[in-house]
């Protein structure tokens, strides 16, 4: 049995894009027995994964459900990040778009129209915030939303359920001890899913900042 404990989300969770990114961070679970871990222990695990990591980069496989079409869409791309706070993701065509998170500024590109759209964030929920409170060793959890943690071999797996009853109804990020990224499977309150695959996953690779260019 997974064992459940209440928690605040960090603030940085609670936003669109750190989202994205969070849920630029599991992988797939193996056909080993589970092992419940607490959500500290789990928490921990994704700490030291990410511990000595300046950036990454890893090529994406995304799969869209919306609720309101039977029809599954599946598009391709990468994602590249750097401490400590720029993200970006581009997906291929047909579903041509590119989107920047600095800090708490997020902008989103469409290349076909040649056209943006930038959502300002509060700042505490810009990737900043999310990598400090990964920066030191987790031994206790704030209250606010549900969080299960369990094993199945070499994949760690992390269900994050806020409380709220807007936006993100359940964030599953599966994940390997070293900080790689396989899965994050994003379940909207509408009835919305994204899944998220990560492949060749490469960590401190020395981004530079013409890797983080929208045009």
């Amino acid at each position: 049995m997974i064992r459940t404990h209440s928690f605040s989300v960090p603030p940085c969770l609670r936003g669109s894009a750190t989202v994205v990114l969070l849920l630029s961070l599991f992988g797939v679970a193996t056909m080993a027995a589970a092992e419940p871990l607490t959500p500290v222990e789990g928490l921990e695990l994704l700490r030291r994964g990410f511990a000595g990591m300046t950036d990454f980069t890893a090529e994406i496989t995304q799969e869209k459900q919306l609720s309101l079409m039977k029809k599954k869409l599946t598009s391709t791309g990468r994602v590249r990040f750097r401490r400590p706070g720029s993200f970006f993701m581009e997906i291929f065509a047909p579903y041509s778009s590119r989107l920047l998170l600095e800090k708490s500024d997020l902008t989103i590109f469409y290349p076909a129209e040649k056209s943006r759209q930038k959502i300002p964030l509060p700042a505490e929920e810009g990737l900043g915030r999310w990598f400090t409170y990964l920066d030191k060793p987790i031994t206790t959890l704030p209250e606010g939303v549900q969080l299960q943690a369990e094993r199945h071999g070499e994949i760690c797996t992390l269900r994050i359920a806020p409380q709220g009853k807007q936006g993100v109804r359940e964030l599953t990020l599966l994940f390997l001890d070293d900080g790689r990224i396989k899965r994050v499977i994003i379940e909207e309150q509408n009835g919305d899913r994204n899944s998220i695959t990560f492949r060749n996953m490469k960590k401190n690779v020395g981004l530079t900042d013409k890797e983080f260019r929208l045009e």
